[in-house]
């Protein structure tokens, strides 16, 4: 792998999670207030059943339920935990529960992907924990019990999504766009029938609603996650996972801009944690020796061609 397609995918998997870090603000500041299941099913479902229109393709065989367990870890159980984190926490502080999902990559890596941990890849983790701490945890930061569960929680669903899809990689013949729209598409079928039980429809949703759950859904789920998934193809778990850090950086710059929020010198020096975090286990090229993280099984064209000779 050279340094310029290291560098490339790197780049395009953040605009991921830098996409991300603005759910907090649009969730906020656009949705209807107290509806995470349905924020979370209308950032699902409507871009799945886009990207599987254009795909016309549906699952085969073991891949139902693959794709069953992807799409609800990835994408149904985590936008509804992530939704009602941003409910109950600043938006710092939710993505400073969310960021203990690295360590637990690297665990679940570990144990599914029979990946080595380097002591790099532990001090990492501890740099991009306490990064994040110090971006987010002001002095007028409030701790709920409900959202530190769900943020918990949500942490270890994506975390279990990364590992799993690094493990299973994607059928033949199945373009990334249609592997995205079935995870879509079953995360926001799982959430569909608990939304209209617990939360139903809403009386009205106006102007600023629409706009907002426009952008989530076009933006933060059908394009974002397509990169995501590029990236979760391309790059080793830890690495993906660690960029995700660049989502309570977005978070906090967009404070900064748009809510008129001020940076303290602990949360510069946060930024500079994670960015240092992110560094420490960038993926190698293969004239630097050991890989960054743990990367599971070698893509589908190399293992078809060891099976072959």
């Amino acid at each position: 792998m050279s340094d310029h397609r290291v560098l490339r995918d790197s780049a395009l998997t953040a605009l991921a999670p830098l996409i991300w870090g603005s759910t907090y603000l649009v969730t906020t500041e656009l949705l209807p207030p107290d509806r995470p299941l349905l924020a979370a099913t209308v950032r699902a479902l409507p871009a799945g059943l886009i990207l599987l229109a254009g795909g016309r393709k549906l699952p085969r065989g073991s891949w139902w339920w693959r794709a069953a367990v992807l799409g609800l870890l990835n994408i149904g159980a985590f936008f509804y935990l992530l939704f009602l984190a941003a409910y109950h926490l600043p938006g710092g502080v939710a993505a400073l529960v969310m960021a203990v999902q690295p360590t637990i990559v690297l665990g679940l890596s570990a144990l599914l992907l029979k990946a080595r941990i380097t002591p790099a890849h532990t001090v990492a983790c501890a740099l991009g924990i306490l990064g994040v701490g110090l971006l987010a945890l002001t002095s007028h930061a409030a701790l709920d019990a409900v959202g530190v569960g769900a943020g918990l929680l949500g942490a270890v669903s994506m975390a279990s999504g990364i590992v799993l899809t690094k493990r299973w990689g994607r059928p033949p013949g199945v373009g990334l766009l249609t592997f995205t729209g079935w995870q879509l598409t079953f995360g926001g079928l799982f959430l569909l029938p608990v939304t209209l039980v617990a939360e139903g429809l809403p009386g009205a949703v106006d102007g600023r609603n629409a706009v907002g759950f426009g952008y989530l859904g076009i933006v933060g789920a059908l394009f974002a996650y397509t990169m995501w998934f590029r990236g979760v193809e391309r790059l080793p778990a830890l690495a993906v996972s660690m960029l995700g850090f660049a989502s309570p950086l977005a978070a906090t710059a967009l404070g900064y801009l748009v809510l008129g929020e001020t940076l303290s010198p602990a949360q510069l020096a946060g930024s500079l944690l994670v960015v240092c975090a992110v560094v420490l286990v960038r993926p190698r090229t293969a004239g630097e020796g050991p890989g960054a993280g743990p990367s599971g099984p070698p893509p589908r064209r190399v293992r078809m061609i060891s099976r072959a000779s």
